[in-house]
């Protein structure tokens, strides 16, 4: 298996992409704490260059490569936030990229990725299998920029754990827990790693859709279990099948354990963002802040970190939620 990333590793990235992203701020909302019962603090990465946390993993996976593997062009696959990270990165060295992206996907996220210069490829994602799709390019000797199952992508996402502890220290508090968005696995194993470092005692969860909570079943068997065919979620940058090998190898020794949130839940969690954050949070990014509502946490007292890990969500989508607030 391919060695993990350590926490060298993620301050490497964070070096490399030192006045580049934008170190999201910590915030938080009384109405929110009051309602909780404790301090939490909300990471938006929605404010991230691209939308979303996936560009600090991408730029650090292209940086990592040679002038001459990145002559041949990256090709990758992804809903969007990822297809995103690596068209703006590969726009940036200058290279060619090519992205495998569902034809369900978001509107918004295709179009972004086209705008960024990037070729789509349009693929079906219950028939079809993504690796195949790509296959070709990678033939033809294009480098992939897998979305999570990467040393050097899990380490770009790491930065949003050093920043968090760095911020928190600023804030005069320490860190109880730390809730994370999961699909792979590639940003809770990020974040994990620099957080067990930095703060041994906070404890780092990863939250999931119903029915695409392959993690946290994962978690609680001791070794990786895919999720159930025949499911949909509108946390489409969370669809995957089964967590990474090596996110899950890294995820089930430093994460507490996983939480699956409903529709409903991640909707309402959709609405708080905007009334009390002013944030527009898509509905993958905003199962850390639906978990809340789980009772799986104690959090009385206590002072949580929240990651809001992307806000790449269609007009149409987004508004029929907000119109329907109770």
């Amino acid at each position: 298996m391919t060695t993990p990333p350590g926490i060298a590793d993620i301050h490497a990235a964070a070096a490399r992409l030192s006045g580049l992203i934008v170190e999201t701020p910590l915030i938080e909302s009384p109405e929110l704490n009051s309602r909780f019962g404790g301090r939490i603090l909300f990471k938006p990465e929605t404010l991230q260059r691209t939308g979303s946390f996936k560009f600090r993993g991408a730029y650090n996976k292209l940086s990592s490569l040679s002038a001459e593997e990145r002559g041949r062009g990256v090709v990758a696959f992804s809903s969007g936030n990822h297809a995103q990270g690596v068209a703006a990165s590969a726009a940036m060295f200058g290279v060619r990229a090519v992205i495998a992206m569902p034809s369900d996907a978001p509107a918004m996220k295709i179009g972004n990725v086209r705008k960024m210069g990037a070729e789509v490829v349009a693929f079906d994602r219950v028939r079809e299998d993504r690796v195949a799709v790509v296959r070709p390019y990678v033939e033809k000797g294009m480098v992939l920029v897998p979305p999570y199952d990467d040393p050097a992508i899990i380490a770009g996402q790491g930065t949003i754990g050093l920043e968090l502890l760095r911020q928190a220290k600023a804030l005069g508090v320490s860190l109880d827990a730390v809730i994370v968005p999961c699909g792979g696995g590639g940003l809770s194993s990020g974040i994990s790693i620099a957080v067990k470092d930095g703060s041994p005692p906070t404890a780092v969860w990863a939250a999931e859709p119903e029915f695409f909570d392959d993690t946290s079943r994962s978690l609680a068997k001791g070794t990786r279990v895919a999720n159930e065919p025949g499911h949909t979620s509108i946390c489409d940058s969370l669809l995957v099948a089964e967590p990474g090998a090596l996110t899950f190898e890294i995820n089930r020794k430093t994460l507490a354990g996983g939480i699956a949130v409903s529709e409903e839940a991640t909707k309402q969690a959709m609405r708080d963002a905007m009334a009390h954050l002013k944030l527009v949070v898509e509905p993958g990014g905003c199962v850390g802040l639906a978990a809340l509502s789980s009772g799986r946490i104690d959090l009385a007292g206590k002072c949580v970190a929240v990651v809001l890990s992307g806000g790449n969500v269609d007009f149409d989508a987004y508004a029929k939620i907000m119109a329907a607030a109770a």
